[in-house]
């Protein structure tokens, strides 16, 4: 049984490492690309995206996110937005790899000690989940409607966009995937470290599956994170039998998958933005100051 203290030590540490790969990575093709950034500047797109995907139904503020912080370091939009074409291409079949790989091995355990107690949840509060649903896909409408179009931009540098993706090598791409599978899997150990401090732990295996079955079902669900569906999921028996423990581990979770990313995400956006952000305030407020003079 692991202590309370090293528990969350591990799991701040694997959040660190997440954090990290996704930022190097992201740093090694816009390198590929011959777009150079600092690692400071490719972690603040990261995690900016980051924390934007995570309060953003479908993750949907991910991108736009990272466009927006790659123009304010000075990155051309076409080179960010190959980059994160490049990013999609590694990240997908990597990750498509690692479900297959767990669920050849996990899911038929995992779905016969799941689905009895899923079933029951359902049961008792599907109102709820169409409520979510519903909630989420109203949310998704009007966050499309008010998000600006960066697509338009892009399409209009199709001819650029070849150029720069004929500037890559191969070495991005490949040193990304084990940045990947890293990064891949920090992310899904968090839930099965925090079940370690309990005193009848489940089984490992089923459990890291139904970690990235969690984890990664967000993308699909049209809530922020999840909000709502992931943790009926949760409670609901997705991760095993826990016991009395289900929404202490749901809290504690949720704090390192998606309140430290958000929160880590606010705070380098701050530092970041921040003398920008009220300098070109302290600008418009001149300008209108002198119209209204007029």
């Amino acid at each position: 049984m692991m202590s309370i203290l090293e528990a969350h030590l591990i799991c701040s540490l694997l959040v660190v490492i997440d954090l990290v790969t996704r930022a190097l990575r992201f740093q090694w093709i816009l390198a590929g690309l011959r777009t150079p950034v600092s690692f400071r500047d490719a972690f603040v797109m990261t995690t900016v995206g980051d924390a934007a995907a995570a309060v953003t139904p479908n993750r949907i503020g991910a991108e736009p996110a990272r466009l927006a912080a790659a123009a304010f370091a000075g990155v051309p939009v076409t080179a960010a937005f190959v980059g994160v074409t490049f990013e999609l291409l590694v990240t997908a079949p990597v990750t498509t790899a690692a479900a297959g790989w767990l669920a050849l091995i996990y899911a038929p355990r995992w779905w016969h000690n799941a689905s009895p107690m899923l079933a029951e949840t359902e049961h008792r509060t599907w109102p709820v989940i169409v409520v979510l649903l519903i909630a989420g896909i109203v949310g998704w409408i009007f966050i499309r409607r008010a998000m600006p179009k960066a697509s338009h931009t892009v399409r209009r540098s199709t001819r650029r966009a070849w150029a720069y993706a004929r500037r890559m090598p191969a070495w991005p791409l490949l040193a990304s995937v084990p940045l990947t599978l890293l990064g891949l899997a920090a992310r899904v150990a968090i839930l099965p470290v925090l079940a370690l401090t309990l005193p009848f732990p489940p089984p490992m295996g089923p459990l890291a599956f139904g970690s990235f079955a969690l984890l990664y079902a967000q993308i699909l669900v049209p809530t922020p994170s999840g909000a709502g569906v992931i943790d009926l999921g949760f409670v609901g028996g997705a991760v095993g039998n826990l016991g009395e423990h289900h929404r202490q581990l749901l809290l504690i979770w949720r704090v390192y998958t998606t309140a430290a990313v958000v929160g880590i995400g606010v705070i380098v956006a701050l530092n970041a933005y921040g003398v920008a952000a009220v300098s070109a305030l302290a600008r418009w407020r001149e300008t209108r100051r002198g119209d209204e003079g007029r």
